[in-house]
């Protein structure tokens, strides 16, 4: 039922008429509880390869989509790589949320070094930052004991933009991120979406040429200027390909300055003059690859995991209960990194439920952690 459900995204109407016709007298309520109930191990083995992935990763990819639980629209933010996948439902989409997401699981919020750097790269006001930089406190167990030395120190009651509150939670989330050992050489790879604008980012170049491709022309004049920049994107683009299998300096350097030459052009096509200056200003995350060349130029990896969680939105519409909401998730996550594995999700299941002469298989957390 689990391997149907979660990997064959069987609806549980379906399961339950299967198990009728096999004489199995069992009702819809009885099938939920059987998906819900009891699933803990898998929710924590779940939590444990996303700590694995984060604190071992050279680079992931994120993604977003939107979610519905409890009647209500959210978001289910995607994180992972060429070895595992992870699968969080909340109810924003904000920098907030996905910096609390990175924590894998712990709830704390920590000012340190890291903490502080952030603060300032967001232009928190300096006094803010020297007050909890002095402050003895620098560890807070949850989110509670947070709010209460933000408000006892009166930082909570400044009403000044940017807002102080936002920005040094957000710090604090990312100084957590930082004690707990993850992300700590990883680029984040994304679509440019301000919320994953965090660390060592990259831009998708796919994304970013789809700027162009999208670009209403209303002349020969245009389209024609449109159609150049995207050949001379994609020949970019194929260049960058074969310098991530063979880096050196001068092709680094060349490549740097013709991103100069193509995005510093003027077509005379005046949205696509102003599109190609805001491409430009990205220079520096658009060319990551060039120090980093393990990374990928896109987020394809995010695109296609993401689509099963789009497919079981689709057949079963939202989840009811937290419970239904992290298992759908977890279990999500699991198939997708046994398959980046190479591990059947029916031999998993059998395994973690005791099947007997089912093959043991380490915990997937292990294994993802292990590039070997």
């Amino acid at each position: 039922m689990l391997a149907q459900y979660h990997q064959g995204q069987v609806t549980v109407p379906r399961l339950v008429a299967l198990l009728d016709a096999m004489g199995i007298a069992v009702s819809k309520r009885q099938v939920v509880r059987l998906l819900i109930d009891g699933q803990g191990r898998f929710r924590a083995e779940a939590q444990d390869v996303l700590r694995a992935g984060l604190a071992n990763a050279a680079w992931i990819t994120v993604d977003d989509t939107g979610a519905r639980h409890k009647a209500q629209n959210g978001t289910c933010t995607h994180i992972g790589n060429d070895r595992f996948a992870w699968f969080g439902t909340t109810g924003s989409k904000s920098r907030l949320n996905f910096l609390g997401l990175l924590r894998a699981g712990h709830s704390d919020y920590v000012i340190n070094p890291e903490a502080l750097a952030y603060m300032r790269s967001r232009s928190l006001a300096a006094p803010v930052i020297r007050q909890l930089a002095e402050h003895e406190a620098k560890h807070f167990a949850d989110r509670a004991a947070w709010q209460a030395h933000l408000d006892q120190l009166g930082i909570s009651a400044l009403k000044v933009t940017p807002d102080p509150t936002l920005i040094a939670t957000e710090g604090a989330l990312w100084g957590s991120v930082k004690a707990q050992g993850l992300i700590k050489d990883t680029v984040i790879v994304s679509d440019d979406a301000g919320q994953f604008q965090v660390g060592r980012h990259a831009l998708c170049w796919v994304h970013a040429e789809r700027l162009v491709h999208k670009l209403d022309t209303f002349t020969d004049h245009h389209r024609a200027a449109q159609q150049r920049m995207r050949s001379l994107i994609w020949w970019f683009y194929a260049d960058l390909k074969a310098y991530r299998r063979d880096p050196t300096p001068a092709r680094r350097a060349a490549l740097r300055a013709r991103f100069d030459r193509i995005f510093k052009r003027q077509t005379g096509f005046a949205t696509l003059d102003r599109l190609l200056a805001r491409l430009h200003a990205n220079k520096a995350e658009l060319l990551v690859v060039l120090d980093r060349p393990e990374i990928p130029l896109h987020t394809n990896g995010s695109e296609n995991d993401i689509r099963c969680h789009v497919t079981k939105r689709k057949i079963s519409g939202g989840t009811r209960s937290d419970a239904g909401r992290d298992c759908r998730d977890a279990f999500l996550g699991l198939a997708k990194t046994c398959a980046k594995l190479g591990i059947s999700f029916w031999d998993y299941l059998g395994a973690r439920l005791g099947v007997p002469q089912t093959s043991a298989i380490p915990n997937l957390a292990e294994l993802v952690a292990d590039p070997a």
